[in-house]
């Protein structure tokens, strides 16, 4: 395995160095198959190398989903259809994580998964990868461009309606709210937010009186939350689209004695157990952190010649008071600032390659 978590500069000169090693490797193991999928052209036979450009590792959520993948690769080393993986750490810098994906076309790598760190900067570097006869997987933060083998996601407008209309009923259609979003510029993030705009467009009597941005980690949401509830002493529900954002919120509703109201937000273990703590009004879903393993499932698939969809709809699941018992059951298996998702395996991600 070929890891990268180190800025560009003289680290790139490294970075390249492994990225020949891993072209030579890649080199040794091919022959005359090719696949019928989207971009993949050329000589390409198992063992696969695959590369994983990640846009940023420190947030929890993206440390369980690289545990999905490189668990995901472990089992196809075991059946000889993946040799080695390359991972990459852009901290946070779409430019960087532009030149990680530049390395991994250099090393001829056979397969691409990646979260975008932005929906449009990456958008020529994914094209020349296609071009190149790469796999190219996208999943949660989507690209604009088609030229991938797959892009996999929710439906994160979905997501954002959902939660919105949750939240007026609650709210009886009248209040005074705030909206948590994730970081400006990830798709994910601006979908969610978009996908809840009609419905707060329907509902004149809620009354957006502010928002914010956050990265997706309780301690800056947290922060955040704290400064809109010095600036607005009346709030009657909190619209956040992030799991570690709804923590951070009820963490600050609690530690300036203001009363909880009600809250959406994602299967974050830490706000599903504030939310059992607290007898919180609250409504979750989920964007399963297995969405990496069945990046890599997918981009293999492709490589040995199946057909996948352009576009994989991953069903969002709802949490509330009926479910939210069944998620907190397994919650020792994740960490204390992880998020608890559900069970995968082959014949889940076979039924969701047949769509």
């Amino acid at each position: 395995m070929i890891t990268v978590t180190t800025p560009i500069g003289a680290s790139m000169r490294r970075l390249l160095a492994a990225a020949a090693t891993a072209a030579i490797m890649v080199a040794a193991t091919a022959s005359g198959a090719s696949a019928a999928s989207g971009c993949i052209k050329g000589d390409r036979k198992a063992p696969y190398t695959i590369g994983w450009a990640n846009i940023y590792s420190v947030p929890t959520w993206m440390k369980q989903t690289e545990g999905t993948i490189t668990a995901e690769v472990d089992e196809l080393k075991k059946s000889g259809l993946v040799k080695d993986l390359m991972i990459t750490d852009a901290q946070g810098n779409a430019q960087t994580q532009i030149q990680h994906i530049q390395s991994m076309i250099d090393a001829n790598v056979d397969a691409i998964v990646v979260i975008a760190g932005s929906s449009n900067a990456l958008d020529r570097v994914i094209s020349d990868a296609c071009d190149k006869g790469i796999a190219i997987v996208n999943f949660d933060s989507l690209v604009n461009t088609d030229k991938v083998t797959a892009k996999i996601n929710t439906d994160s407008a979905e997501w954002g309606g959902a939660a919105a209309k949750w939240l007026v009923g609650q709210l009886g259609g009248k209040g005074k709210i705030i909206v948590m979003n994730g970081p400006a510029g990830i798709s994910v993030s601006d979908d969610r937010r978009k996908g809840a705009q009609p419905v707060l467009d329907a509902n004149k009597d809620i009354e957006v009186i502010t928002e914010t941005n956050s990265e997706y980690n309780v301690a800056p949401a947290q922060e955040a939350m704290t400064s809109l509830l010095f600036a607005n002493q009346e709030i009657d529900g909190v619209l956040s689209l992030g799991g570690a954002l709804s923590a951070g919120s009820v963490l600050a509703f609690d530690r300036q004695g203001r009363e909880q109201v009600p809250i959406t937000g994602e299967n974050a273990r830490q706000f599903l157990e504030l939310w059992k703590e607290k007898g919180l009004k609250g409504w979750a879903t989920m964007q399963p952190n297995w969405l990496g393993a069945f990046s890599v499932y997918t981009a293999v698939q492709a490589l040995e010649g199946k057909t996948v969809p352009a576009f994989i709809k991953v069903p969002l699941p709802v949490i509330d008071d009926s479910s939210v018992e069944s998620y907190l059951a397994r919650a020792e298996n994740f960490p204390a600032d992880g998020y608890i998702y559900s069970d995968y395996d082959k014949a889940l991600f076979d039924k969701l390659l047949a769509q």
